[in-house]
């Protein structure tokens, strides 16, 4: 159906004009000038047939067909207005579907989404975990976070992060007398795997291991691998982002520090004739702070735990050289059962760029091992983070 209307800028005119009976405040509020609200009112004076306004020497006054027009198009617009502010509050807020693999979901994603939901109280997040790459033409799904190698035709692609590959652990696991040193240590524990030993050789040729001999359990999927390490079953090869939060957490460690980089990463996919909308773009802004908020927090762990290591060996050593200085001296059996440094020894053994915190949770626990040292830096280092803004 063929609709007769004016122009809608007349009408915006006139109804300025009208409410405050003024060309010339109409003009201000529409960004005009008073001729062009003047030309607007004339013009639509001429498409109707019917005189709106009556011009009395400074005065305008509206006519009594004018003010039954004014009902009619203060109306419209109106309508105009509240239809159009739903519509942009449901690309803001509303339902938002996001699919993903369940390693993803259960180990990187699912820990986060309270500080999500607060941030945006208006958007109702939806998670579907599933293995398959969502069809987006035929599924309601409105972003997908995927790991592959970003080739996806016809898709707005954005990097999440990168991947490297490297054995974790429980901190528990390499306490007291199971300290590993040396890559070919992690052959006395279990090695949990997906598959096959492939990833396991070619991070041992990468550690300069030859000819490993590995025993351990197969696990069929990444995130039961990690859980496994947590539970202090074996070691695993894990993922960054699979294993993010639970190393920034203290419940996984790194005990040795060799990595394989991975070809392969988690993207953040969708349409792109709908990649620019607001709630879709929201929740993609988010996603990368997290992963870079996340790698602040392991450089900063990383730090504390080499902190908490070089603290934990400086007092071994000096532990030793006061016990054998004692026992030249003296061979009573005091000086002989004495093993720790007294409480100056471990003041002047803090060295100045130590963190004050670090140091002194190292001195006062590195009597016993390093892993221990270890778990108490990884504490301290998190604690400051949780504290933060």
């Amino acid at each position: 159906m063929l609709r007769r209307l004016p122009p809608l800028n007349a009408l915006k005119a006139f109804e300025a004009a009208a409410r405050s009976e003024s060309f010339t405040r109409a003009a201000e509020e529409l960004c005009v000038t008073q001729g062009a609200v003047s030309h607007q009112v004339k013009a639509l004076e001429a498409t109707l047939g019917i005189k709106l306004f009556n011009r009395e020497r400074q005065r305008l006054v509206i006519t009594e067909a004018g003010r039954e027009y004014l009902a009619v198009v203060r109306d419209a617009l109106d309508r105009i207005a509240v239809g159009t502010e739903r519509l942009v509050q449901r690309q803001t807020s509303g339902v938002l579907t996001v699919s993903t693999s369940p390693d993803f979901a259960a180990k990187w994603l699912v820990h986060r989404l309270g500080r999500f939901a607060e941030a945006h109280p208006d958007i109702d997040l939806r998670v579907s975990a599933t293995m398959h790459h969502v069809d987006f033409a035929r599924e309601e799904v409105d972003l997908a976070v995927r790991h592959g190698d970003g080739n996806w035709a016809g898709l707005d692609v954005v990097r999440l992060c990168s991947e490297q590959l490297f054995p974790v652990c429980s901190p528990k696991l390499v306490s007291g007398r199971n300290r590993i040193t040396k890559a070919s240590d992690l052959l006395k524990f279990p090695l949990l795997r997906l598959d096959d030993w492939k990833t396991w050789s070619r991070w041992f040729d990468a550690a300069g291991v030859t000819d490993p001999v590995a025993h351990g359990p197969v696990l069929n999927r990444a995130s039961m691998l990690i859980d496994a390490a947590v539970d202090g079953q074996g070691v695993a090869l894990a993922r960054t982002a699979l294993a993010a939060w639970d190393l920034i957490n203290g419940r996984l460690v790194r005990p040795i520090d060799v990595s394989l980089r991975m070809s392969k990463t988690y993207w953040i996919v969708c349409p792109k004739a709908t990649s620019a909308l607001p709630k879709i773009t929201l929740f993609r802004e988010w996603l990368l702070a997290e992963a870079a908020d996340d790698m602040r927090r392991k450089a900063l762990f990383r730090l504390g735990c080499s902190a908490a290591l070089a603290a934990g060996r400086v007092h071994e050593r000096r532990k030793v050289s006061i016990w054998s200085a004692k026992s030249e001296s003296d061979t009573s059996d005091e000086t002989l059962t004495r093993s720790t440094p007294s409480r100056r020894q471990r003041r002047r053994l803090r060295t100045p760029d130590q963190p004050r915190a670090c140091a002194a949770r190292s001195s006062i626990e590195a009597r016993g091992s390093r892993p221990k040292a270890l778990v108490l830096a990884q504490r301290a280092i998190f604690g400051y983070l949780v504290q933060a803004p």
